[in-house]
């Protein structure tokens, strides 16, 4: 069993920066870490997902602005968002994928365990 327990989430005004954090507790050897967000009345989207060798999957539409990262030695799973616009308003969700399925942003969208959720509010 996987917990994830989300924070920082919030209100921003465009251009701003947010950095989102996971607390994970439970076994994570063998599962994947990652994000994806949802926004009202629209569907899932994977944002990005760090894979078993370290590297990471990032959504077309946050590349170059958000950037996951992990602290193994706190449990935690950060995802840095910079350059914030309103397209990114949403509710985002840590996430663990079994890893018997492939490393990628389309998958972390239906992961095996998923976080409460935290959201995040850009204004124009």
């Amino acid at each position: 069993q996987v917990q994830l327990v989300e924070s920082g989430g919030g209100s921003v005004q465009a251009g701003g920066s947010l950095t989102l954090s996971c607390l994970t507790s439970g076994n994570t050897d063998n599962y994947y870490l990652g994000w994806f967000r949802q926004a009202p009345g629209k569907g899932r989207e994977g944002v990005a997902v760090i894979c078993s060798d370290g590297s990471t999957r990032n959504a077309a539409s946050v590349k170059g602005r958000f950037t996951i990262s992990k602290d193994n030695s706190k449990n935690t799973l950060y995802l840095q968002m910079n350059t914030l616009s309103p397209e990114d308003t949403a509710m985002y969700y840590c996430a663990a994928l079994a890893a018997r399925f492939a490393c990628s942003t389309t998958n972390i969208q239906y992961p095996t365990y998923r976080g409460q959720g935290t959201q995040v509010t850009v204004s124009s």
